[in-house]
């Protein structure tokens, strides 16, 4: 399937679980077209980039090892995406990834996560944190800020000044996160 072909498809894809985890088996079940899903999913201002990215999530959240030969990629465009609903399957792979990396069990994402993706994934979040996202990206961010924030011991101060800041003018949901998020902190 060419990546013409893969764009096509994803027009199919909607917000049912069904459908995305169709399209995530096949690329699952054929590897060589994550390439051209990713391509897809970093033309940020075109209406079928929210799509891939639901389809590339899904994968990761099946394997996240399947993302390793694309981590380079990732962390280096994921800050451009912006599409609201493309923002939010980007959070939820950072947080997989780091999730990954600060398991207690052995997995192969510990070994070639670098200090530059980490850094990217740092970045993207408290971008995500700062900038008018809504909650999902913001949850997703937070908790991949507490978990690499264990390695990076400047993030852990940094995210307990946004936490605080922003509490009072977000939603209930983003106060029942960050009270989690800020008692856990308290706590390492």
């Amino acid at each position: 399937m060419t990546t013409t072909e893969l764009y096509d498809e994803l027009s199919y894809v909607n917000h049912s679980r069904e459908k995305r985890t169709y399209y995530a088996n096949l690329v699952i079940n054929n590897p060589d077209l994550v390439p051209g899903l990713l391509d897809i999913l970093f033309k940020v201002d075109d209406k079928i980039s929210p799509r891939a990215a639901w389809v590339f999530e899904f994968m990761c959240t099946d394997n996240i090892e399947a993302i390793i030969p694309y981590l380079d990629q990732f962390t280096e465009h994921m800050h451009k995406v912006h599409l609201d609903s493309a923002v939010r399957p980007v959070a939820k792979i950072c947080e997989l990834l780091a999730k990954a990396y600060t398991s207690r069990h052995d997995n192969r994402i510990k070994s070639v996560l670098t200090a530059i993706h980490k850094e990217r994934i740092i970045e993207t979040c408290f971008d995500y944190m700062i900038n008018d996202e809504k909650i999902a990206p913001k949850a997703y961010s937070m908790n991949t800020l507490f978990l690499l924030g264990k390695e990076y011991d400047w993030v852990h101060p940094e995210l307990v000044l946004i936490l605080e800041r922003d509490f009072q003018m977000q939603s209930s949901g983003f106060k029942a996160r960050a009270k989690h998020i800020l008692k856990k902190m308290k706590s390492a």
